[in-house]
This record gives C-alpha cells, sequence and structure tokens, in this order.
C-alpha cells in the first residue's frame, strides 16, 4: 500500500476547482455547511454518483470537529476545504482548533457493547465511505479522499 500522505496529496497544477469555507463551531452550522459543499461537489463533477458517501462523511467529519474539537463553542472556527483532480477524485479536508486525538485509540463500535452505544460510530462511518482517509496535526485535521 502507498503512503497516505503521498495519494492524499494533489498536484495544484491539477486541480480543477478549490473550495474553502470557514464555520462556526456549533451544530447549526453543519447543515448550511453540508449544502454549501454538496452544490459545490456537484458543480465539480469529480465525484459523480458518490454523493451520498461524500455527504454522510463530511457530516461526521464536521460533526465531530465541532463537537470535539470545537467544544461546541461557537467563537471558535471549522476550516474546510474541498478539492478537485478529474483523474484522482475529490479531497476534503477539515481543520478544527483542539487538541486532536490518536485515532488508534478509538475503539471498533461494530465489536462488543459498543455495537448498543448511542454514538461513536463517525469515524468508522467516513473509513467505510471515503476511499482513502488520514488525520494529521495531531488528529486535529482529517483529510478525506474519494475516486
Amino acid at each position: 500500500m502507498s503512503n497516505p500522505q503521498e495519494s492524499c496529496a494533489f498536484d495544484p497544477d491539477r486541480l480543477v476547482v478549490r473550495f474553502e469555507l470557514t464555520i462556526p463551531g456549533t451544530v447549526k452550522a453543519i447543515e448550511p455547511a453540508v449544502q454549501q459543499i454538496l452544490t459545490v461537489v456537484d458543480s465539480m463533477g469529480c465525484a459523480r454518483g458518490k454523493e451520498f458517501a461524500i455527504e454522510t462523511a463530511i457530516r461526521e467529519a464536521l460533526a465531530n470537529a465541532i463537537t470535539h474539537g470545537c467544544g461546541s463553542d461557537p467563537s471558535k472556527q471549522v476550516k474546510i476545504s474541498s478539492y478537485c483532480d478529474e483523474e484522482r477524485g475529490m479531497i476534503l479536508v477539515v481543520r478544527d482548533p483542539g487538541k486532536g486525538f490518536d485515532p488508534k485509540t478509538i475503539p471498533s463500535p461494530v465489536r462488543g457493547e459498543r455495537l448498543f452505544a448511542e454514538h461513536g460510530r463517525g469515524i468508522y462511518l467516513i473509513n467505510q465511505l471515503m476511499d482513502e482517509v488520514r488525520f494529521s496535526s495531531g488528529g486535529s485535521e482529517i483529510w478525506m479522499r474519494k475516486n
């Protein structure tokens, strides 16, 4: 398997569209942000037929960034970036101001008592829906790629 940092790295000269958005660290900001991102995804055309996966992954990533990275504090901000490379697909990056986390410490939501938990499936879903996922900046930044 190739190095995730290399495969998530896009050639800036080949990017079709770059989109950036900053939202306050409040749950109310998720839905308008998701709708704005989906409009851009549709216009990019590099993820046709993958809109559901992208919508769910970005919704989960934003919920985690706002809840854990911002502590649901509207004075803090989450940054979202989206890039399109016609040959390799779309990359979405969500950054929060939190201290981050180690994704290896997140328990599987599909084993044992975690099956019945009411939360804790976001990272799992993102990994299932996207073709590639990596964390950087100590876990306060998630990179997601969809072919």
